[in-house]
C-alpha cells in the first residue's frame, strides 16, 4: 500500500530516502551546481521534522566499481550545510550495520555511491569472451542482487523514493527493495511534483497545449513526438531534426545534420498531425554557419535554400517571432530539447529566447510551462528563469519515457 509523504507518520523510524545526488564536481571535487541536491531537501527535511531519522542512499556517476572521485564523501559538507543537521558517512553501503544502530532520531547517515556494486544496475562488469561468459556472468549478479536489495532494506523502517531522475530504471534502490516495504513506502516531493507536472499536461491541461521538441535527431525524439499529438495543439520542432524534414519535403539543406533514413517517417508524422488537427510549426528561417565553430561565419536563409558547404545552426529571430506568437496564446506549453546547437554561445541564442518567451507567458498569461531536458533546463537555469516557469523536471531521460506513456519502474514499485 502507497503512503503519503505529508501524512506518515515517520516519529521514531529509520528512513531510507533514494535520492538523486548524481551532481557535477570540478577537478577539486567541488559541487559545480547543486540543483538536484536542494530539490530532495524539503523531503529530507519533513523525515526530521516528523521525528524520524535518514538513511540516505544515491548514485554519483558511472563508477565501474569503487572509484575515489565518484565517491558521495565530496558532497557531504553541502547535503550538512542545507539540512542543517549532521550527517554521518557509511563508507560501504553493504556494512552500514553498526552505524545504522546507532542512528538516533533526528540524525542523518549517508551511505557511500550505489553504483561502486554491480548488483545496484543488476548488470555485469568487465570484458566478456563469449556471450555464455557473459551470460553466466549475468545470472551471478543477479542472484547476488537479492542480498544487496534485502541489505539495504534491513536498514530501515520505511522507504522513501524521490529520486526521479532514475525513475526509468529496474534498479535494486528504486524498483526491487520497495518490496520489502509492501505498507511503508512512498515518493518523495520530488516524485510527486514531477508526476502531477507532466500528468497535468498530458491529461489536465487548459488549452490551447503546445509542445516545444527540440534535438538533433528524429529518430530519438520520434516517440514522444507522436504520442503529444494526443494531447497537444500546437507543436514547435525546432533543433537539428528540422533539416530531416525539409529534405524529405524536398528542400536545400547543406551540410545540416540529416537522418536520411528517417525521412519517410518524417513526412508520416506530418501527415498524423494533420489527421489529429496538430498544427506543425518548423524553424522557417534559421541562422546557419560555414563551420561548426563559435567563430564561424553566419547568415541567415530559408531552411529549404541552405548552400552546400553551410549547415543550420539556430532558429533566426523572424522563427523565434512565430514561435512566440503560438506561446504567448497557448495556456499550457511543455518543452524538451534545444532548438539550436546550444553548447556553442553563439548559437545558444534561440534557445534562450525560448527560456524568455516561457518565463513571459508565465507571469504575464498565467501558463502553464513545464520544462525537462538537460540544455532546455540549463538554458532556463543560465536565464534565471528555473524560478519564473511552472516546473522544471530533474529528470530527462525519465521525463521522455513517462511522456511517451511507458510505465517507470521506480513509479511502478511504489504503485503496486
Amino acid at each position: 500500500m502507497q503512503q503519503f509523504i505529508d501524512t506518515y507518520d515517520f516519529a521514531g523510524k529509520k528512513a531510507i530516502v533514494r535520492v538523486d545526488f548524481n551532481v557535477p564536481l570540478n577537478e577539486k571535487m567541488e559541487i559545480t551546481d547543486d540543483t538536484r541536491i536542494r530539490a530532495a531537501i524539503p523531503t529530507l527535511k519533513k523525515v526530521l521534522e516528523k521525528g524520524g531519522a535518514l538513511i540516505i542512499m544515491s548514485h554519483l556517476g558511472r563508477p565501474k566499481g569503487v572509484t575515489e572521485k565518484f565517491s558521495l564523501k565530496h558532497i557531504l559538507g553541502r547535503v550538512q550545510e542545507l539540512l542543517g543537521a549532521p550527517v554521518k558517512f557509511a563508507d560501504d553501503c553493504q556494512a552500514a550495520d553498526e552505524q545504522v544502530a546507532a542512528l538516533k532520531m533526528g540524525e542523518v547517515l549517508v551511505l557511500e555511491n550505489l553504483r561502486f556494486y554491480a548488483e545496484e544496475e543488476g548488470k555485469p562488469r568487465g570484458e566478456f569472451a563469449t556471450d555464455e561468459e557473459k551470460k553466466a556472468a549475468k545470472a551471478v549478479v543477479k542472484e547476488n542482487q537479492k542480498a544487496f536489495v534485502k541489505k539495504l532494506a534491513s536498514y530501515a523502517d520505511c522507504y522513501i523514493n524521490d529520486a526521479f531522475g532514475t525513475a526509468h530504471r529496474a534498479h535494486a534502490s528504486t524498483a526491487l527493495i520497495a518490496e520489502y516495504f509492501p505498507n511503508d513506502k512512498m515518493f518523495g516531493y520530488v516524485m510527486e511534483g514531477e508526476i502531477k507536472a507532466i500528468d497535468h499536461v498530458l491529461k489536465t491541461p487548459e488549452h490551447p497545449v503546445t509542445a516545444i521538441v527540440g534535438g538533433a535527431k528524429v529518430s530519438s525524439k520520434i516517440t514522444i513526438i507522436e504520442k503529444l499529438f494526443d494531447a497537444v495543439d500546437n507543436m514547435i520542432i525546432g533543433g537539428g531534426m528540422v533539416y530531416t524534414f525539409k529534405k524529405a519535403q524536398g528542400g536545400k539543406i547543406g551540410r545540416s545534420l540529416c537522418e536520411d533514413d528517417q525521412m519517410q517517417l518524417a513526412l508520416d508524422t506530418l501527415k498524423k498531425a494533420e489527421e489529429k488537427g496538430v498544427k506543425i510549426y518548423l524553424s522557417k528561417e534559421v541562422v546557419i554557419a560555414d563551420d561548426f565553430s563559435n567563430d564561424a561565419n553566419t547568415k541567415i536563409c530559408l531552411n529549404t535554400e541552405i548552400p552546400d558547404e553551410w549547415e543550420g545552426m539556430d532558429a533566426a529571430p523572424s522563427t523565434l517571432a512565430m514561435w512566440e506568437e503560438v506561446l504567448m496564446n497557448s495556456k499550457t506549453i511543455l518543452w524538451n530539447g534545444p532548438v539550436g546547437v546550444f553548447e556553442i554561445p553563439a548559437f545558444a541564442k534561440g534557445t534562450n529566447r525560448i527560456a524568455e518567451i516561457l518565463a513571459k507567458a508565465t507571469a504575464e498569461n498565467g501558463a502553464f510551462t513545464l520544462v525537462g531536458g538537460g540544455d532546455s533546463v540549463a538554458a532556463v537555469t543560465q536565464m534565471g528563469y528555473a524560478d519564473k516557469v511552472s516546473y522544471v523536471s530533474t529528470g530527462g531521460g525519465a521525463m521522455l519515457e513517462y511522456l511517451e506513456g511507458k510505465e517507470l519502474p521506480g513509479i511502478a514499485a511504489i504503485r503496486k
